[in-house]
């Protein structure tokens, strides 16, 4: 297997590249058990906290029935993207589940914007773990080794008891693949993850769980997301809801949807020759038209299919389309790559 398996030509020394396509099959056609350390945890209090937070982000957090969340962006007032999210009630709180890499901004973003709210913000990563388990063989896991709860649709979570543990089981929203995330005490981490693996889930690493990312077309903030980029732009409806009312830059986001006016448009390439790396300008007809944003070669049982995410001009987007990218020839292809879960 050629280094340029790994996502966005990460180097391949010291990697066991045999391991990251057994890891990758099991998320896709298996079940595979990974560490969620990277995920923040923040939780918000006070009798303002649901309409504050709803006048904060993207998405409706309003009508959000207990037991159910939503992914939202949160905007600076121009509407561009400070950060992504997930907010979830849990009925006397909201949680909102963000990257560590995105923690300190959204929380400073918080702090500036609670003036005479009744709102209180806590930091609580460091008390809640949580373990991410994914493939169609995962619910089957979990009821395996007693971890049941009924059938959860995607973004809803219940609560539930494990050998004296308290664990909350949440349904992931990845279109592509079945998954979960274990919110629970950090103690209780080692006791859970020995009992998934021995229940036939194969331990998982952080490369195996980002080319999972990359297949499903689903963009990660820092990366395929940056500052600089429009809500539209980065073709995520999940995170828009116009009906909602007003937030931080929501007159941004309304004038784009009535005007139409969105240039770029986020989606996926499949890719000819040498990987292209983030940030390799995408051209056609000697113009540039769009950039490459992740790229890697996903190791499916047939073959290692080569794959990039980026942006490209709308106009350009229509599948089929072929544009280059440095030495590489591209294909503008539907998300998620569907023939990688069809393998």
């Amino acid at each position: 297997m050629a280094a340029t398996t790994l996502p966005n030509n990460t180097p391949s020394s010291a990697i066991d590249l045999g391991q990251v396509r057994v890891e990758f099959d099991a998320l896709v056609h298996g079940c595979g058990v990974y560490d969620l350390s990277n995920r923040a945890h923040i939780t918000l209090t006070g009798s303002d906290r649901v309409r504050w937070l709803n006048g904060m982000v993207t998405n409706n957090v309003r009508d959000l029935a207990v037991g159910r969340g939503v992914y939202a962006f949160l905007l600076n007032p121009q509407g561009h993207i400070l950060g992504d999210l997930y907010a979830y009630n849990r009925g006397d709180s909201l949680l909102v589940s963000t990257e560590q890499a995105q923690r300190e901004k959204v929380l400073q973003v918080f702090d500036k914007y609670i003036i005479m709210d009744d709102v209180e913000v806590a930091n609580v990563s460091n008390g809640l773990a949580a373990i991410g388990i994914a493939g169609p063989g995962s619910r089957r896991v979990l009821n395996a080794v007693g971890i049941e709860h009924p059938l959860l649709e995607k973004l809803q979570f219940v609560d539930v008891t494990w050998q004296d543990a308290n664990i909350t089981v949440v349904r992931s929203d990845n279109q592509s693949v079945e998954s979960y995330e274990l919110w629970l005490e950090p103690a209780k981490v080692s006791a859970v993850w020995e009992a998934l693996v021995k229940a036939q889930s194969e331990p998982v690493h952080g490369i195996a769980v980002e080319l999972l990312r990359i297949a499903s077309g689903i963009p990660r903030y820092g990366q395929d997301i940056r500052e600089r980029d429009l809500p539209q732009e980065t073709d995520q409806a999940r995170a828009l809801n116009f009906s909602k009312g007003c937030y931080i830059g929501q007159e941004i986001v309304e004038r784009i949807r009535s005007r139409g006016a969105v240039h770029r448009r986020f989606t996926g390439f499949h890719v000819e020759g040498r990987l292209p790396a983030p940030g390799t300008k995408i051209q056609a007809d000697g113009k540039e038209i769009g950039e490459i944003t992740s790229s890697a070669l996903l190791p499916t049982a047939k073959a290692e299919i080569a794959v990039a995410l980026g942006y490209i001009r709308r106009e350009k987007a229509t599948p089929g389309t072929q544009p280059v990218a440095g030495d590489a020839k591209l294909t503008v292809a539907n998300l998620p790559f569907g023939e990688v879960f069809d393998a």
